[in-house]
């Protein structure tokens, strides 16, 4: 392989999650194999593993991504904060596993509609309201610490 294909490569690298599940919707709309509807339920199964298994470690997922992004060290606020969120982040992703499952014994455009539009924008307004509270929880805990 040349220079220009592996960097080539590794441009698209990042699409990869984004094209897999396209073509998995797209295989799915256009064929009528009945397994494919299992694939959002496979994924947020693993998902959801990962982050409810790391409670019960000594450091959750999301305390390790805090770790990295803040230089290695965490203070007791962040360090409290990143393990209730780890709890709330189970819990919203339990239930995005719950309906994936039930939309596999529905129609096609209800799986359709949910697992590939509804569960990205639920998704996306989870990181917003967090990053919000953060945000306001941040600025209140400084505000006490003086």
């Amino acid at each position: 392989m040349s220079g220009g294909q592996a960097v080539f490569i590794k441009k698209l690298k990042p699409l990869l999650p984004f094209t897999g599940t396209l073509c998995i919707v797209l295989l799915f709309h256009f064929s009528k194999v009945y397994v494919l509807k299992f694939y959002p339920v496979i994924v947020n199964s693993f998902i959801f593993c990962v982050f409810f298994a790391s409670l019960f470690c000594r450091e959750t997922v999301i305390q390790k991504f805090a770790k990295k992004m803040e230089g290695g060290v965490l203070d007791d606020f962040t360090r409290n904060y990143t393990r209730n969120l780890t709890y709330v982040w189970c819990v919203f992703l339990f239930i995005n596993l719950s309906i994936s499952i039930a939309t596999v014994f529905m129609s096609a455009k209800i799986w359709e509609l949910y697992n590939a539009c509804i569960s990205y924008i639920a998704l996306g307004m989870m990181f917003g309201v967090e990053y919000i509270v953060r945000i306001i929880l941040r600025a209140r805990h400084k505000k006490h610490a003086r």
